[in-house]
């Protein structure tokens, strides 16, 4: 009893000197693999291709297998959105493309009191994850120099480029739907309405995205 409520006082003197805030909790992140070339590191903003397994700390129940389970595939994430768990947004930045790590997530940084189908509330996890590839995410400079036919810093020509993305994907040539998504980017995205997208209003992350 003594040593508890010595406990909860080192504690209460924590956050009155720290303002209010306890730290929070860190992914451990152990390298299993690194390639020895690394032309490019992930972060915030890159879309990535990863295979993953998932288990539960506790008694290392494996819960998800991307190699094993639905159709096997690796899947596609962007990461530093929410997308996914805190955890792999912390974990995997700065990963090299073939690099495999072991992440170690507390339950505030995955599935938190409240569990999640085959994971118990309050479960720290154990993630296998290896990087298959990395690519500019949708709100990248390197997007936009992409989108950028005129070379201007400008997307005047939002319109030319989803045509040809919709024809390279086997749409029809006459096919609208590259026109009602252009109205909608110039809708959202067109902050002073003067019919240009800038690089900083592209790249810019709004609160609805």
């Amino acid at each position: 009893m003594i040593l508890f409520s010595l406990c909860s006082l080192l504690a209460s003197l924590f956050v009155l000197v720290t303002g209010g805030k306890l730290p929070e909790p860190e992914v451990k992140i152990e390298v299993i693999h690194k390639p020895f070339m690394c032309h490019r590191k992930s972060k915030n903003g890159d879309m990535l291709l990863v295979h993953y397994e998932g288990f539960l700390e506790s008694n290392g129940t494996m819960f998800h297998s991307s190699r094993k389970h639905g159709d096997k595939n690796p899947v596609w994430l962007t990461l530093g959105i929410r997308e996914v768990l805190k955890g792999w947004d912390k974990g995997l930045q700065n990963m090299c493309t073939g690099e495999r790590r072991k992440l170690t997530v507390p339950p505030s940084l995955a599935y938190g009191k409240e569990g999640k189908g085959k994971i118990p509330p309050g479960s720290t996890l154990i993630f296998d994850i290896e990087l298959m590839e990395i690519r500019n995410g949708p709100r990248s400079h390197e997007s936009f120099r992409d989108m950028d036919l005129n070379d201007d810093w400008n997307l005047r020509s939002v319109k030319e480029y989803l045509k040809k993305e919709f024809e390279k994907h086997g749409y029809s040539p006459n096919d609208t739907h590259h026109e009602v998504m252009v109205d909608d980017i110039f809708k959202n995205e067109d902050e002073d309405k003067d019919g240009f997208i800038s690089a900083r209003e592209f790249t810019y992350q709004h609160d609805e995205l």
